[in-house]
């Protein structure tokens, strides 16, 4: 099947009402744990390990208020959140310089990606939309 990008983020919006749908309706959990829909800011270390365990995968965004490349990545960030299975955290690395060295972040934008609690990829600098997606894809589902 060769879906265009339009119809596979069509697919995935549905699939994640329905999901929603469906554990309000059960009155809780079913099976694995919603992503949310905006992009989660990290407020340290501890934090990042929490939300790290808990979704199966997660795009993190290290970046800086006066990046160039970071602000014209900042709506494909919230669109990912959004319309992907991933969970999308954001660090910001002046605030969290010591997190920052831990991801090793020496450029921003830096993104992570982790799988079952693991960092499995790492970009550097500003990537467009299908990039991230395939990303994502390719780990989740």
């Amino acid at each position: 099947m060769n879906e265009s990008p339009d119809d596979a983020r069509e697919r995935i919006r549905e699939r994640k009402k329905r999901e929603l749908k469906r554990r309000l309706e059960n009155g809780g959990e079913l099976g694995g744990v919603a992503t949310p829909s905006e992009p989660i800011a990290i407020e340290g270390g501890d934090h990042l390990q929490e939300v790290v365990e808990k979704y199966d995968v997660v795009l993190v965004d290290c970046y800086a208020d006066w990046c160039g490349p970071c602000q014209l990545l900042e709506p494909t960030i919230q669109a990912l959140a959004a319309e992907t299975d991933a969970a999308v955290a954001t660090v910001d690395v002046d605030r969290h310089q010591r997190l920052a060295q831990q991801l090793d972040a020496r450029g921003v934008p830096t993104l992570v990606l982790y799988a079952d609690g693991q960092p499995v990829e790492r970009l550097v600098g500003a990537q467009d939309r299908g990039t991230l997606e395939g990303l994502i894809e390719r780990h989740t589902d």
